[in-house]
């Protein structure tokens, strides 16, 4: 299941070992997805997370479960912070009935209702309108619950973002826009095509209250997302937090990779968001160096668990094809 529904509580020991645990999580399910996709178990698209995993997992601990939330293509971290099963996952990038989509969607539409896990959107920037859709209801509805929209720098290139910035601001309503600012848009950088790099001012352009934070420090993007969510439950408005990161794998499996310097990548490698998070618990002494061993055991199990679960999965049968294509009709 997905957090609480209590409002954040300050950081401890148990609270440390649980985003470090997600971050694990996240770091080696992304990486067994890799390698599962060399041997064509996966197929299609496949966008890694792999060096955003603060962004996640620090904004999501922020919300409750109750609220909304809609990601990008680039989305099995938010799903697995989420709360999300990582069977469940795989097997949905496997094709398997088992998947939280009976295998339609894959990697990139990932889809929860009882987790309020709302995409996996594959259209660039395509799900901000739907975003403020839902906080707009959730304001007709006089509901206290708020709608979290996860998109990328490229999203905000795109016309879509400033329409749906506009009217979030105009009618006033509980959305919290997180921009994962990565520095490439697929192959682009941001400054190739942003005029303006610093997004942050983009959402104070539209009267929207706006903040950047460093998105491989963990603690950082805890301390904000705290604080923006706070904000759009107290005001009903939306907010918009940048967080700066960057993503240590391609694009996509797809990516040749020939935009960017590897010194490039090697450097931001040093600022890896997991091993800074492991020092500040073993210097609190929250955790020892044999607890991060145990806890990385456990995971490779846990997702030995997941692949098996899928390699064991069914197909949809063909007599089922045409399911769902049209609502079925009440009797």
């Amino acid at each position: 299941m997905v957090q609480s529904t209590t409002e954040p509580q300050p950081m401890d020991a148990k609270r440390g070992l649980l985003f470090l645990y997600q971050m694990l999580l996240i770091r080696r399910f992304e990486e067994k997805a890799a390698e599962q996709y060399t041997k064509a178990k996966i197929r299609g698209f496949l966008h890694l997370y792999i060096g955003e995993e603060a962004v996640a997992v620090g904004v999501i601990q922020a919300l409750r479960e109750d609220d909304n939330l809609l990601c990008t293509y680039r989305e099995h971290g938010h799903a697995l912070a989420r709360g999300i099963d990582p069977d469940s996952i795989m097997a949905e990038m496997y094709g398997k009935m088992q998947g939280c989509c009976r295998g339609r969607g894959g990697s990139m539409h990932l889809f929860d209702v009882v987790n309020r896990f709302y995409g996996g959107n594959a259209i660039v920037s395509g799900h901000l309108p739907l975003a403020v859709g839902m906080a707009l209801a959730t304001k007709k509805q006089k509901k206290t619950n708020l709608t979290c929209c996860f998109f990328g720098e490229g999203a905000a290139a795109e016309g879509t973002f400033h329409e749906s910035l506009n009217l979030a601001a105009l009618w006033e309503v509980p959305v919290l826009f997180v921009c994962e600012n990565n520095l490439y848009a697929m192959g682009t950088a941001i400054k190739y095509s942003h005029a303006v790099t610093e997004l942050e001012k983009k959402g104070a352009a539209y009267g929207i209250e706006s903040v950047a934070v460093d998105g491989m420090d963990l603690l950082a993007v805890i301390a904000a997302a705290n604080i923006a969510t706070a904000k759009v439950r107290s005001s009903g408005k939306p907010y918009l937090l940048v967080c700066n990161t960057y993503r240590f794998r391609a694009h996509s499996m797809f990516d040749a990779e020939l935009y960017r310097d590897k010194k490039e990548v090697e450097e931001w490698k040093k600022r890896d968001p997991i091993p800074q998070f492991e020092q500040f618990l073993l210097q609190k002494q929250w955790i020892t160096d044999e607890e991060i061993a145990a806890f990385k055991s456990k995971i490779e199990n846990k997702i030995a668990i997941a692949v098996d679960f899928a390699e064991a999965g069914t197909w949809e049968p063909l007599d089922q094809l045409t399911k769902f294509v049209y609502s079925e009709t009440a009797n």
